[in-house]
């Protein structure tokens, strides 16, 4: 009798206390129906081993669902979270890094910046994705608990029953096709780092010092005022580059039309590149002094020097073009 009425016990704290003395006597009479007139211990055990579990038990009485996410919504709920928490946390970086940006003075060092805007945009990220986590899991849990359906099979995308037909909305993706979500926010990330350093590069790119113990920027390598003379067109190369990533995450895979696009974005780049590393006015005087006098010799970013960098920039962008169809291609 002990074990049972632990047993019992086990069962009826996990539900309503209104219901509890009647599912008590339930499931007391229940067991002695299992048991014959003049039982031992080890009968007892066998008749409970057959009862299960009590919290597995409870859940069956339970007329609300004894786990936060059930398996009705169970995939679409991580489906949401993989989909959402990366793009909140890119978000959330671009944010940080725009706002330290844009307070920048100058008077602080750029190690101790750059280590500051890192710390506070992990941090943003962090925190931003486990806010996102909690509000998508309490919306799931509601929904869970308000679903009066009697059907707990698990909902589709479309928030209906499974059916065969659903196959017929879903791609088949090769493994080669496939575009990762890592690859997606590797490309959010890339373009924050690029609207950061360009619209920064007085206080980024350029030569550093040891002074006093602690590294200073001296130097700025390219001329600010010449880089903000072509925001507009740098924009729209942004404008096209974002445009592109979310296409690649709302495809999820290479095809023809990704492909084109991706191509466009590589001409545009290339066009915007060519004309900004055409201005003589690009690199800052002070920079080319500063190169004469470390190496002893005239030292100028001639006409080869873009060159070269502009065919590597060329090289780069076809053969990730030639890539971008190769796989669109792909049977």
């Amino acid at each position: 009798m002990h074990l049972i009425d632990i047993y019992i016990q086990e069962v009826t704290r996990r539900l309503p206390e209104k219901s509890r003395q009647d599912i008590a006597l339930e499931l007391r009479s229940t067991i002695e129906d299992m048991l014959p007139e003049d039982y031992t211990e080890k009968e007892v055990k066998v008749a409970l081993e057959n009862l299960g579990n009590p919290a597995l038990l409870a859940s069956g009485y339970a007329d609300r669902p004894m786990h936060l996410i059930g398996p009705r919504y169970f995939d679409m709920y991580v489906t949401l979270l993989k989909m959402i928490i990366p793009i909140v946390a890119t978000l959330a970086l671009i944010v940080v890094i725009t706002e330290n940006v844009l307070t920048y003075n100058g008077e602080e060092a750029i190690l101790a910046t750059i280590l500051s805007i890192m710390g506070h945009g992990i941090w943003g990220m962090i925190s931003s994705s486990i806010q996102t986590f909690f509000w998508i899991t309490i919306v799931f849990a509601i929904l869970e608990r308000t679903d009066t359906s009697k059907d707990k099979s698990p909902l589709t995308p479309n928030w209906k029953e499974w059916t065969p037909d659903e196959l017929k909305s879903i791609p088949y993706i090769k493994k080669e096709k496939k575009i990762s979500k890592a690859e997606v926010f590797g490309n959010l990330l890339w373009i924050a780092i690029f609207v950061t350093i360009y619209f920064n590069a007085v206080h980024l790119i350029g030569v550093y010092e040891k002074v006093q113990g602690k590294l200073q920027f001296i130097i700025p390598t390219f001329d600010q005022d010449v880089l903000q003379s072509y925001w507009f067109i740098v924009l729209v190369a942004l404008v096209i580059e974002v445009m592109l990533v979310f296409h690649k995450f709302l495809a999820s895979q290479w095809t023809h039309k990704v492909a084109i696009m991706n191509t466009v974005r590589h001409v545009v780049s290339t066009i915007v590149l060519i004309v900004i590393f055409n201005n003589n006015s690009l690199v800052n005087v002070e920079f080319y002094t500063y190169l004469e006098d470390l190496f002893h010799f005239t030292f100028e970013l001639q006409s080869p020097v873009k060159l070269a960098v502009i065919l590597i920039c060329v090289v780069f962008a076809v053969i990730d073009v030639i890539q971008g169809f190769r796989k669109a291609n792909i049977g």
